[in-house]
């Protein structure tokens, strides 16, 4: 087992909790979003950004308007929906409950 890919997998499983929180507070445009993950060592690239997007609006947790643009074509810029604030709320308490799991199991190894 190569640690890139396990890394990779557990960079994936809670990339969307990443995107809710950058979009928390403030609409952003998609490269934001990815510059914003890249700072934080969460890398990601467009062709993995743009399904989860997607798949955040269908589920009514994203939503995202249109912004004209003074350097070329109008901009998509991403924000939450009330139902995606409620929902980040929910999945912090998730988070914290695992991150808590883990360091007990961390604490309590032989």
């Amino acid at each position: 087992m190569k640690l890139e890919n396990t890394k990779a997998q557990m960079r994936k499983g809670v990339l969307e909790y990443c995107i809710l929180l950058v979009l928390d507070g403030k609409p952003l445009y998609a490269s934001d979003i990815i510059q914003a993950l890249k700072e934080s060592k969460m890398i990601v690239v467009e062709g993995t950004l743009y399904p989860l997007l997607t798949r955040l609006k269908n589920a009514g947790l994203l939503a995202y308007r249109w912004e004209e643009s003074t350097q070329g074509p109008p901009r998509k810029y991403y924000e939450l929906t009330e139902k995606g604030r409620k929902f980040l709320g929910e999945l912090g308490g998730s988070w914290s409950e695992l991150v808590e799991a883990v360091d007990k199991i961390k604490k309590n190894r032989v």
